[in-house]
């Protein structure tokens, strides 16, 4: 009976919550088309969400596909078969690792900066001043880190294949004396323009849930820097479980419109 009761209230949490982003989805939605457009807030939030974060996101693709590229040619020599490499990174980055790390890496960096920064403005009233100012708070805050999200996190990506790729080439024909020609042909012929789609759709949505979870945590901060400090974590950690739950459902949905091609 109890164990009834707590599985009742989780999910009765579970479902208050997804209502809640789903509400502040459609407000940020509704902004873009009929609120004021912030192109200060918009460049600002450009510099801090895109440019920012290409230091940390390139060296973690980098190592990720040198660390799989090891990882593959460990496993596949043994079958005489260490030059399909090339294929299994360059798929491997971009279906499921550089828009999950990616994701993962934004996460920690720019949503919980995300959620502190809008969590401090809400328990110092900052926010409340801005409506007595007729200043709507999705418009300001919420909208131009939507947008700049959107634009910032396809280029990050590509950053985070693209080294990944590259790392995995020399490891590949540096490190493991692998015939250049061979692993380039194979990763020009199990890489797909579908695979590029992919990687788009899943960081666009990994971005979009980045956004609203973390700015629905500094919205809904209280308590003072307590609040504010447990708002930042909340932020973080739903966000990345978020990812990786949302990531599961897209591989499945999306392999069965366009599975991994074999030749």
């Amino acid at each position: 009976m109890i164990l009834v009761r707590f599985l009742g209230r989780l999910i009765i949490s579970f479902l208050t919550y997804l209502g809640e982003l789903c509400s502040l989805g459609q407000e940020v939605f509704a902004s873009i088309f009929v609120g004021k457009f912030r192109w200060k807030q918009f460049t600002k939030q450009i510099y801090e969400i895109g440019f920012k974060s290409q230091t940390v996101v390139i060296i973690t693709g980098a190592f990720t596909g040198s660390v799989l590229t090891a990882q593959a040619i460990f496993q596949m020599e043994q079958f005489s078969m260490e030059t399909m490499g090339g294929g299994l990174v360059g798929v491997g980055m971009l279906r499921e690792l550089g828009p999950t790390i990616t994701g993962l890496m934004l996460a920690g960096r720019v949503g919980a900066s995300m959620a502190a920064e809008i969590g401090t403005m809400k328990v110092t009233e900052q926010i409340d001043a801005l409506r007595s100012m007729d200043v709507h708070p999705i418009d300001y805050l919420v909208t131009p880190r939507f947008l700049a999200m959107v634009i910032s996190i396809p280029l990050l990506i590509a950053e985070s294949v693209g080294f990944g790729i590259l790392s995995s080439v020399y490891i590949g024909t540096q490190v493991f004396d692998i015939n250049f020609a061979y692993w380039n042909l194979h990763l020009v012929e199990h890489t797909e323009l579908v695979d590029i789609f992919i990687s788009m759709v899943k960081g666009m949505s990994f971005g979009l849930i980045i956004v609203l979870i973390s700015c629905h945590q500094g919205l809904r901060a209280t308590n003072g820097a307590v609040g504010v400090g447990q708002g930042t974590t909340k932020a973080m950690v739903y966000s990345s479980l978020a990812i990786l739950i949302v990531n599961f459902f897209l591989t499945m949905l999306l392999n069965i419109f366009f599975p991994i091609s074999l030749g």
